[in-house]
């Protein structure tokens, strides 16, 4: 079926002008010890001339992050600056959403008109996250000191739950089995390895030099070191920390960058090694559910825009999520009526981590290059945000040579 909307008519994402970083488990890698956002930056630079693609076509910059930087009020501008160009930009935050929501703001900015080459980029780095020290003279406590990574992971203020109090509460909503949320986890990395060994992440991955101010270099970016192996046996012996999630079926926090463009059609066939390839975002949609139901929100995004473009999940080729928690997965599969082993089949967060910013870009990357292996074919990516957020969306690849989606 073909969808019936299209959003973003004007804009595309230009095959084969876009990379990451691997995502460094935190306190891990070099990445621990710089500004993040200079780094992004330099490393965009790299990538895109990887890439072939000129910098002096880039017309605009859309940053994406959501943990202070050292900087960080210069945003975009900055940025664009250790990238050596000079164009304006902005920053955009919404949690976990960010990676997916910094390219829907792209597409927005190219489909109105306002630019013909926009540059995504997203990072976060969750290692040594600054801690803010806020007044509040409303509040008995007069002034409070809040970690951007733990104090907020641990503590949503509109409900007084952790994160994980909200898969843990979802999965007694949806009386999902512990057995269940362990074989996800473990087909989960299955998938990952089997796409690292088969060579399809190094058509993704970027593996970068992490310089200090004087130039000098403090080593490689080159692993995603959160990542080890699992076993059924292991998976089963840990511990619950809450119903169906243990330590070895949540996420973990990461470093890392992503960023790809979004152009005219005229500018992505320009840009792209492989101009017969068409990469279109269709539409998105967000919901947000009730309290401390997190794990829930993407299924529900999901259901909302399959029904604005008339789709239906048998019309999707690639299926890719943020599950900073399995049970997001099981939870998924019973909303949809879908099997959770036909998704993510290349990798995700649940198991090379969460640096928050580019997690969903990454995410994005792989999945646009499952389709292209596919000849072709809709992505539906989705993820789950602070807030009880859910975020999807769904991007059409076109391949002329292989056949399209029909």
């Amino acid at each position: 079926m073909v969808a019936d909307v299209s959003m973003f008519p004007r804009a595309r994402i230009p095959y084969g002008t876009w990379g990451s970083s691997v995502f460094p488990a935190w306190q891990t890698s070099p990445l621990a010890e710089i500004n993040i956002g200079q780094f992004a930056g330099e490393a965009m630079s790299h990538i895109l001339g990887l890439r072939g693609v000129p910098q002096r076509r880039l017309e605009y910059l859309v940053l994406g992050s959501t943990i202070p930087w050292h900087w960080k009020f210069w945003t975009a501008p900055l940025v664009a600056s250790c990238m050596g160009v000079r164009i304006p930009g902005y920053h955009i935050e919404q949690a976990c959403a960010t990676g997916l929501q910094a390219v829907v703001v792209a597409a927005a900015e190219v489909s109105g008109g306002a630019n013909d080459v926009v540059g995504v980029l997203t990072f976060d780095r969750t290692s040594d996250s600054p801690v803010g020290v806020f007044p509040e003279r409303r509040s008995y406590e007069r002034t409070q000191a809040l970690g951007d990574v733990w104090d907020n992971f641990g503590f949503d203020p509109a409900t007084g739950n952790a994160m994980i109090k909200t898969a843990g509460l979802a999965a007694r909503k949806y009386r999902i089995d512990r057995r269940e949320v362990d074989d996800i986890t473990l087909c989960r990395y299955e998938q990952y390895f089997e796409a690292r060994e088969s060579g399809f992440l190094d058509r993704v991955l970027v593996p970068l030099e992490v310089l200090n101010l004087q130039g000098r270099s403090m080593g490689m970016v080159d692993d995603d070191t959160g990542v080890r192996r699992v076993s059924a046996g292991g998976l089963r012996a840990m511990r619950e920390l809450d119903t169906c999630v243990t330590a070895g079926s949540q996420t973990h926090a990461s470093d890392g960058m992503a960023c790809l463009l979004v152009t005219s059609p005229e500018a992505a066939r320009e840009l792209s090694p492989r101009p017969e390839i068409e990469i279109t975002l269709v539409a998105k949609s967000e919901v947000r559910t009730s309290p401390s139901l997190m794990p829930e929100a993407p299924a529900f995004a999901v259901a909302k825009l399959l029904e604005k473009t008339g789709l239906a999940m048998d019309d999707i080729a690639v299926v890719k999520n943020h599950n900073p928690f399995a049970v997001n997965d099981a939870i998924f599969g019973k909303v949809v009526d879908f099997d959770w082993r036909k998704m993510n089949t290349t990798g995700c967060s649940l198991v090379w981590g969460h640096p928050q910013g580019p997690t969903l870009t990454r995410s994005l990357i792989e999945g646009l290059e499952e389709a292209v292996d596919l000849g072709g074919g809709y992505v539906l990516l989705f993820g789950c945000a602070a807030g009880d957020v859910g975020i999807a969306a769904v991007f059409e690849v076109s391949d002329d040579k292989g056949g399209g989606q029909s």
